[in-house]
C-alpha cells in the first residue's frame, strides 16, 4: 500500500472489541515483546478507533487496518478488510 507520495502506510491486525458508534470500530491490536531483563515473553496491547465504510465488522472479528490522515480527534485508521468472521455461541 503506497500513497501519492510513495511512502508506504502501516498496516496492524487486530480484533474488534466494540462496534458500538456509527462508522467507527474500536480494534485490540496485540503484539508479543520480549522482555529485556527477564527474557520472558510478554503481550503488549493498543486500542486504535479505525474508520469503517461499506465493510460491516461485527464484535471478535479480526480485522486489517491501515494508517490514513486524521479523521477526527481519535481516529487516524481505516479498516481495509474482514480477515475473519467471529465464531458465535
Amino acid at each position: 500500500m503506497t500513497d501519492t507520495i510513495g511512502k508506504t502506510k502501516r498496516t496492524l491486525v487486530g480484533r474488534v472489541v466494540s462496534d458500538k458508534m456509527t462508522k467507527t470500530v474500536t480494534v485490540l491490536v496485540e503484539r508479543r515483546v520480549k522482555h529485556p531483563v527477564i527474557g520472558k515473553v510478554m503481550i503488549r496491547s493498543r486500542k486504535y478507533h479505525a474508520h469503517v465504510e461499506g465493510l460491516e465488522p461485527a464484535d471478535g472479528d479480526l480485522v486489517q487496518i491501515e494508517e490514513c490522515r486524521p479523521i477526527s480527534k481519535t481516529k487516524a485508521w481505516t479498516v481495509t478488510q474482514v480477515l475473519e468472521k467471529s465464531r458465535g455461541v
